[in-house]
This record gives structure tokens, sequence and C-alpha cells, in this order.
């Protein structure tokens, strides 16, 4: 099969590929989600070493830059409360961290989560976090740039692969919400 995005030459089903996903992905692809049909969502096996977004678009299509999605996980602050979310903006934008995060988890301070509290809360290797599979009750804040695109490519919770997933797919998962202004150009 091939991808409808990308250059990539062998997309699969995700549920065909389980193995190649972390726990928490996996088992969310299981599941299923807001009515989203699992062969809509498609893995591709990739490289890690090339998993970073510059070099990954390098490689495998320009176009991705305006077709592919981070999510970081952000920390937000208040008292001694500290209230953990995804936030998902495409690659070619960067998170509004104390603007428009801060502003919707109601926090004083907002910062990027560190790499071991990212890593352990989600279950998923740095660098391959995604929406798919995030803990129960996290606030996932998804840029509507993102939702808008018929395919997004995201993480698959591994450095190793990808998932492509139609936009509105991601404002199907358990707690997503539109926040505008997430994104802001570089």
């Amino acid at each position: 099969m091939r991808a409808p995005i990308g250059t990539f030459e062998n997309a699969a089903p995700a549920v065909d590929r389980i193995d190649l996903l972390t726990p928490p992905v996996a088992e969310a692809v299981r599941e299923g989600w807001g009515g989203v049909p699992a062969d809509r969502i498609l893995h591709v096996d990739t490289d890690p070493e090339i998993a970073d977004t510059a070099v990954f678009v390098a490689h495998h299509g320009a176009d991705l830059l305006d077709r592919s999605a981070n999510c970081v996980v952000v920390a937000g602050k208040r008292g001694g409360e500290v209230t953990l979310a995804a936030c998902v903006v495409l690659s070619r934008t960067r998170v509004d961290v104390n603007g428009a995060a801060r502003k919707h988890l109601g926090a004083r301070k907002a910062s990027f989560a560190s790499m071991d509290t990212a890593v352990g809360e989600t279950g998923m290797e740095y660098g391959g976090i995604t929406p798919i599979g995030l803990p129960a009750g996290w606030p996932l804040l998804l840029d509507p740039a993102v939702v808008d695109e018929e395919w997004v490519l995201i993480g698959s919770g591994s450095r190793r692969g990808k998932l492509i997933v139609p936009g509105k797919a991601l404002a199907a998962l358990p707690n997503a919400v539109l926040v505008e202004g997430l994104g802001v150009t570089v």
C-alpha cells in the first residue's frame, strides 16, 4: 500500500504492525476511538536515525513539513499542582507554551516537560511521542490547522516508524480540544 502523503513506498494499516508500536499506542490503535476505522490509521516503518523533523522531511519529502505534526508534553503549574498535557501543532510551527497552552490549562506558569517526565508518563520514546495512546485524563490540545489537514504524519510512540492519520481523527481522541493560536510560526 502506498502512503497518501510523503514518499513512503510501504504503508500498512497500523493494526497490522502492532508489534512495531509501543504498548500504549498499540492498545489505542487496537481499541480505536471516535468511530475512526482502524484501516484509516496507517503505519510507515522508518529509520529511527532520521526521526527528527528536519532530517525526516529532507529524506521523505519537503511537503511533509506542512503535513506533519509534532506532539510535545507541557507541564502547567498553578500553586503546587502540576498538570501534564500534550500539545499538537504542525511541524512548521512551534507550541505557544506560555500563551495559548498556559491559558487553556489555567496555569500560572507553563514549560515543556522534562524528557524523563515525558517519556516516563507516556510510555513512549522521546522524539516519537504521539497523541494516540496518551495517559487517561490528559488534556490533548490541538492546533486547528492540524485537524484541517486531510492526512497528518505523527509519531508512533517510538522513533522507528510514523503514523499517518486523517487530521479529523485527532479531534476525536479522548480529551482533545482545539486551541486557537496554539501553533505559532517559527
